[in-house]
């Protein structure tokens, strides 16, 4: 059953910025993209397990920080010609209080 997680404030992450989290022994990246969206994918890179919080966000991609492997954050796909996918959890912000949730 999906649980609708409360994981901070949008203003303590910087736009450009990642956050890492662990819910249900699940590692998570937190992403605050230049358009003011809030992401959350798997913290790991499908290719050799590469931590994407430390990786480059660039438009609403990743860059995986051990090979350039490039991941969607929206949708988790890997970008061709490389294969794979990272889960993606779907995330909210309160624009009242700044509050985000993740539903994991």
């Amino acid at each position: 059953m999906a649980e609708k997680i409360y994981v901070g404030k949008i203003a303590d992450i910087d736009v450009l910025s990642s956050r890492k989290l662990k819910i249900e022994n699940i590692d998570i990246a937190l992403f605050h993209l230049s358009d003011g969206s809030i992401l959350a994918v798997e913290n790991k890179c499908p290719h050799k397990g590469g931590l994407l919080s430390e990786g480059i966000v660039c438009g609403s991609k990743v860059h995986c920080p051990l090979h350039d492997w490039k991941i969607d954050l929206r949708s988790g796909k890997v970008q061709e010609p490389d294969d794979g996918c990272v889960t993606t959890f779907k995330t909210e912000v309160d624009e009242q209080s700044g509050d985000i949730y993740i539903t994991v």
